[in-house]
């Protein structure tokens, strides 16, 4: 009797990792977004086919942005290898530094903290759409931004009212970050740059700013400082920005905000970055969502969630 009560005992120890494992194993998606002009701060949807997506909390904001211009513009989020989950955002349009806050469960946030990247740079005029990746070889997160400084690239200059380039920061702990420098020029105005890791290398996706352009391109490296390749030729329809891409079944969806009339969410899929198909007419996504971020979670995270407002 004490034999058959042990064993009992030790079954249920092994299968409780085991129940946390496969409940892990099972993703939904997540999609961090704003509206308007970002005045209301941090929204929320999710997906479990990454097609149709359902605002959570009502639409309400998790998140009500208080640093710079007082706005939570292009709000990207990733977690981190001790399942934190960091933010990074837009705080106003001339700002010269971005937002920062996390999170254990998206619930309930840290303190808003001011990364001012751009504060000694001179000329620079703001710092668009901060975006997140951690380098898994020198455990390092980088942020990516766009920045526009008069003078620096002459040769563009009258390309249109900007004359964006990619920039970068890294950090460790979100104290202490390096100071900024440039991550892309691919010879043009440029914004909101992504960096997906696919087979083990960084992949760049980014928008061609240019006038009479507007659509997404390419950049290959074989590490996350470069060097990187010239962009490829644009993948998507014009006027598209914010790109943000995740692993869905044997493609890749890259979702982009279709920023003009009739403004809408859409998204292309691949499964090897060289042809794409686009997929819009297949997704449906909470009314009027701008530039965020897509990224997995398991389904304890969404019910915390669904449970929270």
């Amino acid at each position: 009797m004490l034999r058959r009560d042990l064993l009992k005992a030790l079954a249920a120890i092994v299968a409780v990792p085991a129940m946390a494992a496969e409940e892990k194993s099972a993703s939904v998606y997540l999609f961090s977004y704003f509206h308007k002009n970002g005045e209301s701060g941090l929204h929320l949807a999710w997906s479990d086919d990454g097609l149709m997506w359902q605002a959570l909390a009502g639409d309400r904001s998790f998140l009500k942005p208080e640093l710079g211009g007082r706005l939570m513009r292009d709000p990207s989020i990733l977690r981190g290898p001790d399942g934190r989950f960091h933010l990074v955002w837009t705080t106003g349009w001339k700002d010269r530094g971005f937002g920062h806050a996390s999170s254990l469960d998206l619930i309930h946030w840290s303190e808003q903290t001011w990364v001012g990247v751009n504060e000694k740079i001179e000329g620079a005029n703001n710092t668009w759409a901060p975006d997140l990746y951690y380098d898994r070889k020198s455990e390092h997160f980088y942020i990516i931004w766009s920045t526009t400084i008069p003078g620096r690239f002459p040769e563009t200059d009258k390309e249109g009212d900007h004359n964006h380039r990619m920039y970068f920061t890294k950090t460790r702990d979100f104290k202490t970050f390096s100071e900024a420098r440039l991550f892309y020029n691919p010879g043009f105005n440029c914004i909101d740059g992504t960096v997906i890791e696919v087979d083990g290398k960084p992949l760049l996706i980014f928008k061609d700013e240019r006038l009479k352009q507007k659509r997404l391109r390419l950049a290959f490296a074989d590490a996350i400082e470069g060097p990187w390749s010239p962009p490829t030729e644009p993948f998507t329809r014009d006027w598209v920005e914010g790109p943000s891409a995740i692993r869905v079944g044997e493609y890749w969806h890259i979702y982009f905000d279709h920023y003009t009339n009739p403004q809408f969410y859409g998204a292309v899929r691949t499964k090897d970055f060289k042809s794409f198909e686009d997929i819009s007419e297949k997704l449906k996504f909470p009314p009027n969502p701008r530039h965020g971020t897509v990224f997995a979670v398991e389904p304890g995270v969404l019910r915390k969630l669904q449970q929270a407002l």
